[in-house]
């Protein structure tokens, strides 16, 4: 299912959505301060672009924390509610339940980046 789920996935918002975070990732690395945010939106962007057959585990740090609520307040809810308005559209088919399981999955990534691990 990883690849054919993944080509499919291209189809219903997986390519708008990785620009997204490319395009959030640029805005983040125009600055030198933001570029770890940046790099951060490109690694997503990564698993945006294919996320079947990936794990995302969030560990409990404390240090994460600010950084998250940064993030949330500049790119976070935007990218966050395209993934959900993303992942309401492809849930009313059957056949969109599992492409928009991965959006909801994204959209909870786009809140708490930071702190996150993909595997």
């Amino acid at each position: 299912m990883g690849c054919l789920g993944n080509l499919l996935w291209l189809i219903f918002g997986g390519l708008a959505s990785s620009l997204s975070w490319c395009l959030a990732g640029c805005v983040w690395c125009i600055t030198i301060i933001g570029i770890p945010i940046g790099m951060q939106c490109f690694k997503l962007a990564y698993l945006s672009f294919c996320p079947f057959g990936k794990e995302v585990y969030y560990s409990d740090s404390v240090a994460s924390v600010l950084p998250n609520v940064i993030w949330l307040l500049v790119s976070g809810l935007v990218l966050a509610l395209e993934h959900l308005a993303f992942g309401a559209v492809l849930c009313v088919t059957i056949i969109g339940i599992p492409f928009g399981i991965q959006h909801f999955k994204l959209a909870k990534l786009a809140l708490m980046p930071f702190g996150a691990e993909i595997e």
